[in-house]
Formats: C-alpha cells, sequence, structure tokens
C-alpha cells in the first residue's frame, strides 16, 4: 500500500504552528508537523477533528519524505539565528522547486539576504507575515505573503482557505516583491504599537483622571466598540476590564505591572521609519513609552522627588468621555495613515511593489489592527492611490471634524501631567503636515552658518551657501 502524501508542512509546532495546520486541516488539506518535542507533536495528533488528516513526527527527514513534491512547508520558529538554523538543515533534504515560507516575525532584511543566499539552491523562498494570534492561526487569520510570486501562486489555495474572511474575501494577497511580507507585517505591528499606546493614554484619563472604575471603563471601551470605531483591540480592552484577578481580590488589570513588553517590531518600524526617511511619530512615541516604562526603579525615585501628583480633570464626566471618543479616533486615523505612508514611501525606494489597496484588504480580518476604519480607507484606496491618507477630502472633512476634541484633550493632559505623547503626537504630525510654511527654514540657516551645509531658496531655483557674519 502506498504511504500517504501530505499537502504542506510545518517546522515548529508552539501554539500559532500547531493552531494553523488544524486550520488546514479542517479546510481538508492533509498536514504533517515537525518539532523535537515529542509532547507537541502528540498534542498536534489529539487536537485535530476526527476525520482530519494530521501527523506530527520528529524528525526532519521523515517530513520532508513524506511531503508531496514539489513540497510547501513553512517555518515558524523564532525570527533571528533559529531561522538560518533550520534553512541549514532544510537543505541537503530539498530539491529545486520545492518551497519554503518564513512565517515568522523575521525583520525584512533578513529576508532579502535569505532570498539571495537560496537562489543557488533552486528552491523557492518567502516571507509571509501572520498576523492574528493564537486565535487567528485557529479560525482565520491576516496572511501577508510577499517576494517569489510563482511560490506565492502554489500556495495561494491553501492561504486563501485558511485565511480570515470579509464579505466573502480571504484576507490574503501577493503584497510585493522581495522582503514585501515581512515589510508590510513589521509596518502593521508597528500601528499596532501605535494603537495600543493611544488606547492606554484614554485609559489613563479616565481612570486617573475621572476616578472611572473598571465595570465603568468597561462599559466605555464596549460602547466605543459598537460604533464607528469597531476595533479588534477596542474590543479585547473591554473585556480586559471584566477579568477577575484568579490570586486575589478585584480585577486582573490592576496587580499588572505597568512594565511594557516588547519584541522588537515596533522599533524596526521606527528605525526604518527615520532611514526612508518618512516621520511616523506616533509609532515613534509607543515604542519610546515602552522603553520608558521599563525604567522603572528611575521612575519611582523621580515620583519622589518631584512629588508627582496626577490631577483629577474638572469637567463633567460625559464630556470628557465624549472628547476622548473623538480624540482617539482622529488620532487612530492619524496612526494608519503614517503606516500605510511608510509603506508607499518604501514600496518605491525598495523597490517591492507593495499594493496599498491590498493591504488594507488583508488588514480588515484576521489580525490584530482590524478596524471599521479599515473600510472606509478601502474606498478611499479605490479613488486613488493616495501618498497620504490625509490628502483624501473625505479623511480631511473628518479630521476637521474631531481636531478640536483632540486639542482640548491634549491641553487637558499636559495642564494635569499626564504623559499622554500619543496623542500628542498626533497633533504635532498633523499641525506639520497641513502647514505650507515650518519654521525649518531657521534649521536650514543655522546649518549653513556652523557647517556650510547650504541651502535652497523660496524665490529662485539652486543650491545656495552664505558667508555669514562672525559673531561678535
Amino acid at each position: 500500500m502506498k504511504e500517504e502524501l501530505f499537502d504542506f508542512g510545518m517546522i515548529g509546532l508552539g501554539v500559532m504552528g500547531s493552531n494553523l495546520l488544524l486550520n488546514m486541516a479542517d479546510h481538508g488539506y492533509a498536514v504533517i508537523g515537525y518539532d523535537k518535542n515529542t509532547d507537541k507533536t502528540k498534542l498536534l495528533e489529539s487536537n485535530a477533528g476526527k476525520d482530519a488528516r494530521v501527523r506530527g513526527v520528529n524528525t526532519l527527514e521523515e517530513m520532508i519524505k513524506s511531503l508531496k513534491v514539489p513540497r510547501k512547508l513553512m517555518m515558524l520558529v523564532p525570527a533571528g539565528a533559529p531561522v538560518d538554523s533550520v534553512l541549514e538543515d532544510l537543505k541537503p533534504l530539498l530539491q529545486a522547486g520545492d518551497i519554503i515560507i518564513d512565517g515568522g516575525n523575521s525583520h525584512y532584511t533578513d529576508t532579502l539576504r535569505r532570498i539571495d543566499e537560496l537562489k543557488p539552491t533552486g528552491f523557492h523562498f518567502m516571507g509571509v507575515g501572520i498576523s492574528g494570534g493564537e486565535e487567528g492561526a485557529r479560525r482565520g487569520p491576516s496572511i501577508m505573503p510577499g517576494g517569489d510570486q510563482e511560490a506565492y501562486e502554489k500556495v495561494a489555495p491553501i492561504l486563501k482557505a485558511v485565511a480570515a474572511q470579509v464579505n466573502g474575501e480571504p484576507c490574503v494577497d501577493y503584497l510585493g516583491k522581495n522582503a514585501a511580507g515581512h515589510y508590510v507585517k513589521m509596518v502593521h505591528n508597528g500601528i499596532e504599537y501605535s494603537i495600543m499606546q493611544l488606547i492606554s493614554e484614554c485609559y489613563d484619563l479616565m481612570h486617573h483622571g475621572l476616578a472611572m472604575s473598571n465595570k465603568e471603563l468597561h462599559e466605555v471601551f464596549k460602547k466605543w466598540d459598537s460604533g464607528e470605531m469597531k476595533s479588534y483591540l477596542l474590543e479585547i480592552t473591554a473585556a480586559i476590564f471584566e477579568q477577575k484577578d484568579d490570586k486575589g481580590k478585584g480585577e486582573l488589570v490592576d496587580k499588572i505591572s505597568d512594565k511594557a513588553g516588547a519584541k522588537g517590531t515596533g522599533k524596526w518600524t521606527s528605525q526604518e521609519g527615520l532611514d526612508l526617511p518618512i516621520p511616523v511619530p506616533n509609532i515613534d512615541a509607543a515604542v519610546m513609552m515602552r522603553n520608558l516604562s521599563s525604567l522603572v526603579e528611575e521612575r519611582v525615585i523621580a515620583n519622589n522627588i518631584y512629588l508627582t501628583h496626577i490631577e483629577k480633570i474638572d469637567i463633567p464626566k460625559e464630556e470628557l468621555i465624549s472628547l476622548l471618543h473623538d480624540a482617539l479616533y482622529f488620532a487612530t486615523i492619524i496612526s494608519y495613515a503614517q503606516g500605510l505612508a511608510m509603506l508607499t514611501q518604501a514600496s518605491g525606494e525598495l523597490k517591492m511593489d507593495i499594493p496599498i489597496p491590498a493591504v488594507v484588504k488583508v488588514w480588515r480580518g484576521g489580525c490584530i489592527i482590524r478596524s471599521a476604519l479599515l473600510d472606509v480607507f478601502k474606498n478611499v484606496f479605490q479613488e486613488d492611490n493616495y501618498k497620504n491618507l490625509l490628502l483624501n477630502k473625505n479623511i480631511a472633512q473628518v479630521l476637521q471634524l474631531k481636531l478640536p476634541a483632540l486639542q482640548k484633550v491634549v491641553s487637558l493632559a499636559a495642564g494635569n501631567n499626564y504623559a499622554a505623547s500619543g496623542l500628542m503626537a498626533s497633533l504635532n504630525y498633523f499641525n506639520a503636515y497641513r502647514r505650507h510654511h515650518l519654521p525649518t527654514n531657521l534649521i536650514q540657516a543655522q546649518r549653513d552658518f556652523f557647517g556650510a551645509h547650504t541651502y535652497e531658496r523660496v524665490d529662485c531655483e539652486g543650491i545656495f551657501h552664505t558667508q555669514w557674519e562672525s559673531i561678535s
């Protein structure tokens, strides 16, 4: 009897890898997973449905010989050296035409390097971003493939089958050349950092500024999630305030340390924004605040030195809640605008040909930053390929409507000692982006004065340098 061959293989059976395989099996694909840990391979098989074709193995050789040719396999292992190690182990086992997918959070520069290194082998190599966490992988993630388009066409039926669906459209599409998949995922995560920071600032202003209880906060975020701002991050925020502490009284959120963790993708986005260059100050602020949160001992000392007192905000509760709703809506649009503008710039600069309308479509379901706003953005990009969302007249009308609320919130936060850096960054970006003239003409004069860096003029073309009068 001929041994059964499998449609797809997975290297790494952590939560994401095993759930994605089970998702594929639910859609009729025969799948095989490899992990050195025998407990993980046994768990994979035990979690499979009765009629699912799922197998777990503990050697790469066994997995490779059990896959249909050309082989289709994905790595879901930690970024960095582990990916390179797996690739080295795979090289002698595969043949030309086989498809290797890196589905982890690899830095796009590593993906570019691996593409070049694997070209002589004849293997197809793709960097694919996957978002949605544990539940998304099992029920339908957002999938961001880039790179080898020939390989994408061969794995597209499987990816489309397991991806989240919005209005009958799978949240997966080919997103560009080279390392585009991982680049899009990196920017996705940068936007995620930004929106999470903004939500935390609204929480701070309500919790400390209005002394609102967790029950009240739950109701506010639940209401916000039922309206024009509906999003996954608001949905889980509302749920967090209801979670009871399993080790004591009260809600869990009050017992969690304020030292925020990070895996690096937000920092990468901020760094790449500086390198392009393209301004992404909301993302910069979010990364900075996570870094600042880690200075716990210093913050305690500083609190005692400055006798920091967070003031109560002296306006009616419902008024501030309404202002915060509109300020958050405004700042969330700004966060998406910065990220999408970065992708637009990188698409050309890095020769990735990223289709921005497809990115917006893919983000509408399954991913962490899915939001009702993305349907609005989808319509915007159907009109024109805007360099920045802020150049669309409909978006402009919304921002002008919400602007007074953001201005009021930023003023209240600053005047009462709240560190609302994300909201403030949104307002500063908007104020600068819509200005015809900025005061940076003075900076250019300073640069030319001390370093002969030259400048351009507004009244004639050319590059100029002035012999400035010496300081007396």
